[in-house]
This record gives C-alpha cells, sequence and structure tokens, in this order.
C-alpha cells in the first residue's frame, strides 16, 4: 500500500497548483477526513484559465512502485473527468504522465492502470517521442481536473496503491 487517508500529516503533504499561475480564477484543494482525501475546488474558464490540481511527494513508497505493474486508485467521483500525473526525472519540469478517469458516482470503486495507459504530456500537449515511464523514477503523484467545464468539483480517494 502506498498512500492511506488515515495518517494526522497525511493532508499536509498535498498542495495546490491550479491555473492562477496563468492568470486563471479556478481553485481547490486538498482534505482528509473520515479516512479518504478529498480533491475539491471550483473551475473557472475566464482569463484563460481552466485546471485545478494538487500534487504529493512519494515520501517513500517510491521504492515499491519499482516492480509494480502500475497503480491503482480506490476512488469516489462526482461525474466528471480527473487526471492522475506523475512526475518523473526522465521529463522535463514542466512534463507529467498522465492517465485520464471518470470514476463513478456515488460509490466507491478502484481503478488500474498499467504503466501502458500512461502518456506524456507537457501544459496539455502530447509529447509524441517521450520515453515510457519508468516507475523508478517517479518522483511526484498528482490529480488534476481540466474538463472545459465551469463549476465545483470533488474527488475523493481512499487509496493510491502499487498495481501488481
Amino acid at each position: 500500500m502506498m498512500v492511506t487517508f488515515t495518517e494526522a500529516n497525511e493532508q499536509q503533504r498535498w498542495y495546490a497548483v491550479d491555473d492562477g499561475v496563468m492568470g486563471g480564477e479556478s481553485f481547490s484543494g486538498f482534505r482528509v477526513e473520515a479516512g479518504s482525501g478529498c480533491f475539491c475546488g471550483e473551475v473557472s474558464l475566464e482569463n484563460g484559465g481552466g485546471f485545478a490540481s494538487v500534487r504529493r511527494e512519494p515520501n517513500g513508497f517510491e521504492a515499491s512502485l519499482a516492480n509494480a505493474t502500475g497503480i491503482a486508485l480506490t476512488v469516489r467521483g462526482d461525474g466528471r473527468t480527473y487526471q492522475l500525473r506523475l512526475k518523473s526525472t526522465s521529463l522535463g519540469d514542466a512534463s507529467a504522465y498522465r492517465v485520464t478517469f471518470t470514476p463513478a458516482q456515488g460509490h466507491w470503486e478502484t481503478l488500474t492502470f498499467p504503466w501502458s495507459a500512461f502518456e506524456a504530456v507537457r501544459r496539455g500537449t502530447l509529447l509524441s517521442n517521450a520515453p515510457a515511464i519508468t516507475p523508478s523514477e517517479i518522483h511526484q503523484l498528482g490529480f488534476l481536473i481540466a474538463d472545459r467545464t465551469a463549476g465545483p468539483f470533488c474527488l475523493q480517494v481512499s487509496e493510491i496503491s502499487a498495481g501488481n
């Protein structure tokens, strides 16, 4: 198991990076309550915006990724589409590997993503010549919403684990 939401300091490990970095007005945050994490906020399309994200450093679980076949998420959604994003030392700072998912509304489900499902992107543009993801080089994980829909969102996460 990599990340659960039962430790008191888990909330402090997450931080938001929203479209305000480029003039947008979206906002988000990450809170831990009742044993799950909540990536919540509001997407605004004003001022050229349209995305919100949170990130977390692996803090010790990156070793468990080296032998994994992918990543599994136990999530509950709100009908919107999200991205799981992984930063890797094999890509530049503005780039990440992503997989897109639309979790079920109203009930928990576990989604498993093999490494082959991740695609390299830089600011939303696919990188066709990027190397395949190397699990041992992952140094950050996060969630992003950029579904071109204004309004509130909330993704609940109860577990992030190495897929096998």
